[in-house]
């Protein structure tokens, strides 16, 4: 990790890049975990991979840095979750932070392009499924029930 390489800088501009094309379909549809959130998610989950990567050794491995930040980034999704009248709400949400930190590996260990593309798969996979439910009625039904249909 040498801020004064172009790859330090690649790797930043991606993970940002990455938290904020997921960050703002969050945030267009007012979630919790909206632009900042999302980007301060991947870029932490990137620089706590990256310095696992950095500081390997013969007697170190740095994946285990990835069960760490699994474990971390669990604490963090079930935050986000909350039970309101009956209903579970934010679990969209806890999963979105779960697949950001799975992004921000991919950037901490240098797959940029990879990185980029599943971000676009995350937002698709959103809003696709949204459209999904918007057409297929039993899709909205029971805790996907939409507040202005019930």
């Amino acid at each position: 990790m040498n801020p004064l390489t172009s790859q330090f800088w690649i790797g930043i501009g991606v993970a940002v890049l990455c938290g904020g094309i997921v960050g703002l379909e969050r945030q267009i549809r007012g979630k919790a975990a909206g632009i900042r959130t999302n980007i301060l998610i991947c870029l932490g989950t990137s620089i706590f991979v990256q310095l696992g990567v950095t500081f390997a050794g013969p007697q170190t491995d740095p994946t285990r840095v990835l069960g760490q930040v699994a474990v971390g980034i669990g604490f963090l999704g079930a935050g986000v979750i909350i039970a309101r009248e009956g209903l579970v709400k934010g679990v969209t949400t806890a999963a979105v932070i779960w697949v950001l930190a799975g992004i921000g590996a991919i950037v901490g260990f240098g797959n940029f392009a990879a990185a980029i593309v599943l971000a676009i798969v995350t937002v698709g996979i959103l809003s696709g499924i949204e459209l999904l439910e918007k057409g297929v009625r039993w899709l909205r039904s029971g805790e996907h029930e939409r507040e202005d249909e019930g």
